[in-house]
């Protein structure tokens, strides 16, 4: 079952429920392909990580592209040359061109990329505007040796 509960993660958070149903939805297996596996992790407060495991694959052959709220990655393998010596009597290792297509909230930016081990980590970064940021309002009270003043109508 490759079902991610976000649950606890709503609880948690406000206003950014709508990029962890976006990630459940992109999970289910009948509305996407399944290869390359991911994972999507929230490392911070404000940061997140998809890793992709894409095994043979090079920096040269994987594209990654960031554009209206969308971050697509591809992989496109380079033709392999095929000597009259070698014979595959199983081949398990996919050589497949794939895209992956991930949805953003809003105010989510890519910060970095690395391929280490076959695996190909994508950091994520929430930069909520200044303007957007909570702020503490300050509350004002009365002095103590104000007058007081009762309002009454004479009939």
């Amino acid at each position: 079952m490759r079902h991610v509960d976000f649950s606890p993660l709503y609880r948690s958070t406000v206003g950014f429920d709508r990029l962890f149903t976006m990630l459940d939805s992109l999970g289910q297996p009948e509305a996407s392909q399944s290869y390359p596996p991911y994972n999507i992790e929230r490392t911070g407060e404000n940061t997140y990580r998809i890793t992709m495991a894409v095994a043979g694959f090079d920096e040269s052959e994987l594209s990654i592209e960031a554009h209206a709220h969308v971050l697509a990655v591809k992989g496109e393998k380079a033709q392999e040359e095929q000597t009259e010596q070698t014979e595959f009597l199983y081949r398990g290792i996919a050589k497949r061109g794939f895209e992956r297509r991930f949805q953003l909230a809003d105010h989510v930016e890519v910060k970095n990329a690395s391929l280490k081990n076959g695996l190909l980590h994508i950091d994520l970064l929430r930069n909520i505007p200044e303007a957007m940021k909570p702020r503490r309002i300050a509350i004002s009270a009365e002095p103590v040796n104000a007058p007081k003043a009762i309002e009454a109508h004479v009939v």
